[in-house]
């Protein structure tokens, strides 16, 4: 058996060594230049094209069966149901993969070059993060409800179906949290971080990441504040651990929180078969309103206590004199 030091950044490669392709070490940041090489804006361009692709023939044949349609409509009219966001979700990464795979062999590089190292699927920072992750959403909860902005009310739901639509929105939300990370923290970030620099391309996709957000029904502008915020929280775990499976964590267990145990809106979108009957009251800046917690002003606050949590919880790797 051996032990690993918990400050040691996790390498994508067995050796331990950044190899000559690492986007967050060295190799990768200047952008390449050889006739078989595609300038980086270009290369995400094409992904991002690839994405829409695959993802719009996916939801056209999903539309195209009876049944499928059955799952999706709740997710129209601005609700979360269990089943719907597993199925809808799961095509969603299913078509990312597909373009990220297209791109990994025209430029010859593996998912881990993109910050997704699949050797480390469901390791130890997966589940550093799940447990970070809701310990902020509940922190925001605690902050909100101490000025009486909320409060618990009874369980909604029996013993099994609590069960069955937990696990189910804990895989929806892996799911929800693999697909967001992946595209703005791992493909986006590797390719623009590579022509602009880590922290000016963590930035942009951050408020790209926000602005996207701003088309769920009742988002507003503070909560897509707090959701760019939120990008440069997990861009931030990204740079410290060398994989976004923690920012994976922390997405997927943030969002189930806020939907399923605590039950109220999530980024303007509200949830059937949540677990409790709790409710939001006060004034806006306070509560979020129709956002949810996340358009809280407490949310600042929080995401400040969780970037200083990750700086404390992963030095900064010293580089060698």
């Amino acid at each position: 058996m051996t032990t690993e030091d918990p400050n040691q950044i996790d390498s994508p490669h067995p050796t331990g060594e950044p190899s000559p392709h690492d986007p967050f070490e060295r190799g990768y940041q200047a952008v390449p230049t050889g006739p078989k090489e595609i300038h980086a804006v270009l290369r995400l361009l094409i992904f991002v094209a690839l994405f829409l692709l695959f993802s719009t023939v996916t939801q056209v044949g999903l539309f195209l069966m009876p049944a499928a349609r059955g799952w999706l409509q709740p997710l129209l009219r601005g609700v979360i149901t269990p089943g719907g966001q597993v199925f809808m979700e799961s095509f969603q990464v299913i078509s990312l993969i597909l373009a990220a795979l297209v791109m990994a062999l025209i430029e010859k590089r593996t998912f881990a070059d993109y910050g997704w190292p699949i050797r480390q699927a469901f390791g130890k920072r997966l589940w550093q993060g799940l447990p970070f992750g809701f310990a902020m959403v509940s922190l925001l909860i605690a902050l909100i409800a101490a000025l009486h902005g909320f409060s618990l009310g009874g369980i909604a739901v029996n013993s099994a179906d609590a069960l069955k639509d937990g696990s189910l929105y804990a895989l929806g939300f892996v799911l929800v949290g693999t697909f967001e990370e992946f595209s703005f923290r791992g493909y986006m970030q590797a390719t623009l971080g590579a022509a602009i620099g880590f922290w000016p391309a963590a930035i942009a996709l951050s408020i790209a990441f926000g602005a996207i957000h701003l088309w769920n029904p009742g988002e507003g502008w503070l909560g897509a504040l707090m959701v760019a915020g939120f990008g440069i929280v997990a861009a931030l775990s990204l740079k410290r651990t060398g994989s976004i499976w923690f920012a994976i964590g922390m997405h997927a267990a943030f969002d189930w929180g806020e939907t399923f145990f605590y039950s109220v809106p999530d980024s303007g979108l509200v949830a059937q078969g949540h677990l409790l009957n709790s409710a939001l009251q006060g004034p806006r800046w306070l509560t979020g309103g129709t956002v949810g917690p996340e358009g809280s002003l407490f949310s600042f606050a929080v995401l400040v206590i969780a970037a200083a949590g990750i700086h404390l919880l992963f030095p900064a790797r010293q580089s060698a004199s």
